[in-house]
């Protein structure tokens, strides 16, 4: 999972589409926020993700993962952007086969007096 994750890193610290796009199946589901309708598809999700990219070298982040099961991970996240706003993070990715992300969950909340 740690590869997974790690990848993702890049492909956010980059936005090649190339690196994005071999994250997710081509059916894969990117749920963004609760109640809200997820980005269906690789190509939508590729979109969405360029449409609304970080600047390169302008955040950083860490993360743990906090539990497994079968193609199940579960993983804390804390970003820490340049403009001193800084992010808890939770992500629920469930991995194809072929070890992308068939499904992933991202859900981020604001640390308190930051944003």
């Amino acid at each position: 999972m740690e590869r997974w994750v790690d990848a993702y890193v890049r492909a956010w610290d980059t936005n090649d589409p190339e690196e994005i796009a071999a994250l997710f199946s081509e059916s894969a589901r990117y749920f963004t926020a609760p109640y809200r309708e997820p980005w269906n598809g690789q190509a939508t999700i590729l979109e969405e993700w360029l449409g609304r990219k970080d600047a390169q070298g302008d955040w950083s982040f860490r993360y743990e993962v906090l539990g497994i099961d079968g193609d199940l991970a579960f993983v804390r996240g804390w970003t820490h952007y340049e403009t001193d706003f800084d992010y808890s993070n939770l992500w629920v990715i469930r991995l194809d086969g072929d070890g992308r992300a068939s499904e992933f969950i991202e859900w981020w909340m604001a640390e308190e007096g930051t944003a």
